[in-house]
């Protein structure tokens, strides 16, 4: 079940907002997501939180001073998909920025699984002999790691944002806004943006040693595009700090300031940089760059990010883009296969989804649950074969139902149940044996029962309500567009009832509409949807435009629609 509801705000906080300066609608916009203060909607990088509320940044911060000053030898461990991706690159450029001498190594996900285990900090020391260990978008879980780290005398700094569990890695300094105590008021910063925060600080300590001063110090903001693009695509809150991050990444993109590797993608993705928009980074360039952590080898994406030979990076992201490609087949496989294994499935008789095929790859479940959750509504996971008599689940939730704190639960109800799992409330991770699935299904099962009432299985279409006639139009657009939109601060979608004009089936899997409302007609487009509406529809949407032959119109996507009678 879909249904539609319109956001209810403050109308003094939208009426304060008004007064400040801001558009009418926009005011109630924001007053709706919460916003109270037009200092929110900052995006110079003034307005950043202060590197200094997070807990041990100085001491991370004197630390790797003291390292490069005695030129010791870091090596970044990163995790295998955009985030820690990205935040590899910010690491790697960054570093050799305030001279640190410093190489990378990027587990491969199907031998050595998800963070730094010992078997990484095994081959690192073979391959790398480093002195140092710098996790990137890893590190909090790592408790075997780090021992074994520091039983060869390497001493490791994690930079992690993931939840930690009751024990800490006895790391040399740990910085992640979620470890506890720390006060930093910021919790959804993504891998990246705390390896950049990393680096804010180890800059002005440099400063404070008389290394650089204001006007010598290396310009960390060319790292932006970087964050901008692992902040979007891991898939983080874009509260106001990680909209002043995103929204100074994606100023340079449009300014062409680029590194050459994120140019590459957006041309490989078939996109216009100079337009660039938080929708490109997750929907285009991120998964390109998340398909070598999928397929092959991260390894591949990181040298795209870190390379400045624009002709190299040409080369990676076409690569990349071919890559992409053979996962989509290899997704739309496994997606066909799901639904027909859930062919018997009824919404109404369960509240969560556990499905298996032994034919399915590790690399592309968790965006099979992802599709799966979207269809049936339910907290999905999906298992491919891990070797070793082991599967492999990710899971994909939906709001209101916390997936690693649900994982948490079934673990302490069955202490044997699970081999090991991590992750956050929307997408989590983990390892079972093969002939534990049934018993993980129906404990998992059991969980959904408790925890998610009816309500909350309803997919709700949250909108902003009617739009004024006056506003339809591309000047309006562009308004909206100044801002950064994304997850947990949700782009501006409206909905009213009209009158259906005409619909046709385009491509045999959109519904192309002409709608009128007050005497104005408007052309719509409801992708992936075929059924026909009713001669009159109340319409969720959101307003594109859309440019044809030169002439560019206001057009409206449909996000859902219901038949009036």
């Amino acid at each position: 079940m879909t249904r539609i509801t319109t956001r209810p705000y403050p109308f003094r906080d939208a009426e304060r907002l008004r007064q400040s300066g801001i558009h009418p609608v926009l005011a109630r916009v924001y007053a709706a997501r919460g916003l109270l203060d037009v200092k929110e909607l900052e995006s110079e990088l003034s307005a950043l939180h202060p590197p200094s509320g997070l807990l041990h940044i100085d001491a991370a911060a004197i630390f790797l001073a003291d390292a490069i000053a005695a030129k010791k030898k870091m090596v970044i461990v990163a995790d295998y998909d955009c985030d820690g991706a990205t935040a590899c690159a910010v690491g790697l450029r960054g570093l050799r920025l305030l001279g640190a001498n410093v190489d990378f190594i990027v587990p491969n996900r199907f031998e050595y699984g998800y963070g730094l285990t010992p078997e990484i900090v095994e081959l690192t020391a073979r391959e790398k002999s480093p002195d140092i260990i710098v996790t990137v978008d890893n590190g909090i879980a790592s408790i075997d790691g780090v021992a074994e780290a520091n039983r060869r005398g390497i001493e490791v700094v994690v930079t992690d944002h993931h939840l930690p569990a009751a024990t800490l890695p006895a790391a040399r300094v740990i910085v992640n806004p979620n470890q506890p105590a720390c006060g930093f008021p910021s919790k959804n910063l993504a891998g990246v943006g705390v390896m950049f925060y990393v680096l804010l600080a180890l800059r002005a300590e440099m400063r404070k040693r008389g290394v650089f001063d204001a006007q010598t110090q290396p310009k960390l903001d060319v790292l932006l595009d970087l964050v901008a693009l692992g902040t979007v695509a891991d898939v983080v809150k874009l509260d106001a700090n990680n909209r002043i991050l995103v929204a100074q990444g994606l100023k340079r993109m449009r300014a062409g300031r680029m590194h050459p590797g994120i140019a590459a993608l957006f041309r490989a993705a078939g996109r216009e940089a100079r337009r660039a928009s938080p929708f490109d980074l997750g929907f285009a360039v991120g998964p390109r760059l998340n398909a070598a952590g999928r397929l092959a080898d991260m390894a591949l994406g990181i040298e795209c990010l870190t390379t400045d030979d624009e002709g190299r990076a040409w080369a990676i992201a076409q690569q990349l883009d071919t890559i992409n490609k053979e996962r989509r087949d290899i997704e739309a496989g496994m997606q066909d296969t799901a639904l027909a294994l859930l062919d018997n499935f009824s919404p109404a008789d369960s509240n969560t989804i556990s499905v298996f095929d032994a034919s399915w790859h590790q690399g592309v479940i968790g965006i099979v649950a992802s599709r799966l959750k979207d269809k049936f509504y339910r907290p999905t996971f999906t298992f491919a074969p891990g070797g070793d008599g082991l599967m492999k689940g990710s899971g994909r939730s939906i709001p209101g139902f916390h997936l690693r704190d649900a994982l948490d639960l079934v673990s302490k109800h069955a202490p044997s149940l699970i081999e090991k799992f991590g992750g956050h409330a929307m997408a989590a991770g983990l390892t079972i044996r093969t002939d534990a699935f049934e018993t993980f299904s129906a404990a998992f099962e059991k969980v959904g029962c408790a925890w998610l009432g009816q309500h909350q299985l309803e997919r709700i279409i949250e909108t902003d309500g009617p739009l004024e006639d006056a506003y339809y139009t591309t000047q309006f657009i562009e308004q909206m567009e100044g801002q950064v939109w994304g997850q947990g601060f949700a782009p501006p979608v409206f909905c009213d009832d009209f009158k259906v004009i005409s619909q046709r089936i385009l491509k045999e899997k959109h519904l192309k509409l002409l709608l009128e409302r007050n005497g104005n007609r408007y052309d719509a487009i409801w992708f992936g949807h075929t059924d026909a509406l009713g001669g009159r529809a109340k319409v969720a949407f959101r307003l594109d435009a859309n440019e044809y032959n030169g002439v560019t119109k206001v057009q409206l996507m449909v996000e859902h629609a219901e038949a009036l009678t």
